[in-house]
């Protein structure tokens, strides 16, 4: 199973990114896709995940109300709309997906990363 993550870069605050994030691979199903994020000399942190079978959602506090995740099911894809970015939303941020595969259990997989810079 492969993870690959895009829409990255560098905004101004106060703009807007969107994040996504294609899975592919053997995959029988996914349970649960998300989005987490790394800043330098900071632990990896949740910023979002959405159950795909409902679409019932979780955000850390300090992204409610200005990120938004959704998916597509079908092209197994989750998505990730920033606005209001804020100097502190810079990070690395990294999808992540719990998928059961044709021929195993459920297990976490990660994507490469992508650098979200905020400045001005």
């Amino acid at each position: 199973v492969q993870l690959q993550a895009s829409g990255g870069g560098l905004v101004q605050p106060g703009g807007s990114l969107r994040l996504s994030c294609a899975a592919s691979g053997s995959i029988f199903s996914i349970n649960v896709m998300g989005w987490y994020r790394q800043a330098p000399g900071k632990q990896r942190e949740l910023v979002a995940r959405i159950i795909t079978s409902g679409g019932s959602t979780h955000y850390a506090d300090s992204v409610k109300g200005r990120f938004t995740i959704s998916r597509a099911n079908v092209k197994n894809t989750v998505y990730l709309q920033m606005n209001n970015l804020k100097p502190e939303d810079t990070a690395v941020y990294y999808c992540n997906a719990f998928v059961t595969t044709v021929v195993g259990n459920p297990t976490d997989y990660w994507g490469q990363g992508t650098q979200v810079t905020v400045s001005s």
